[in-house]
């Protein structure tokens, strides 16, 4: 079975966008992993705003949900997946940990053997499960 990979705004903006810095890199992850990518609404909302900020079309990352390329997971049905993510935000005050964050890092603790897609240096702070670091596929090096 292949490692899941969740995936942050910054590499739907990146891929959706070609004048920004990371697009090579991202659309080089996203022809490269096999689909469906997970993420969570609240990335999508973030991808959407962005990029109707920049002057972009504001639907392409839910066609992105359309064509199969990414999945969203539903993180706050659960009584217990909303209490593990209001603890993140709380435990990430300082960050501040943004709700798509705490989402991706709480998809991630209910993932085997998962990585996150980030343009976000944030991933390098935040912890899984309190101590397990978190795998990040990032075209930088913090």
């Amino acid at each position: 079975m292949q490692p899941a990979v969740i995936v942050d705004t910054g590499p739907i903006v990146a891929l959706l966008d070609a004048d920004e810095t990371h697009h090579r890199w991202a659309h080089q992850q996203f022809e490269s992993l096999a689909p469906p990518l997970l993420t969570c609404e609240s990335v999508l909302s973030e991808a959407c705003f962005l990029l109707r900020r920049i002057g972009g079309d504001s639907s392409l990352p839910v066609a992105l949900l359309r064509r199969g390329v990414l999945r969203v997971v539903d993180v706050l049905e659960r009584a217990d997946d909303a209490d593990a993510v209001t603890t993140l935000i709380r435990r990430y005050a300082n960050v501040p940990m943004s709700l798509a964050d705490a989402c991706l890092v709480r998809i991630l603790e209910r993932t085997e053997n998962g990585s996150i897609m980030t343009l976000d240096s944030d991933f390098q702070v935040y912890r899984q499960g309190r101590r397990r670091t978190i795998r990040v596929l990032s075209p930088q090096t913090w």
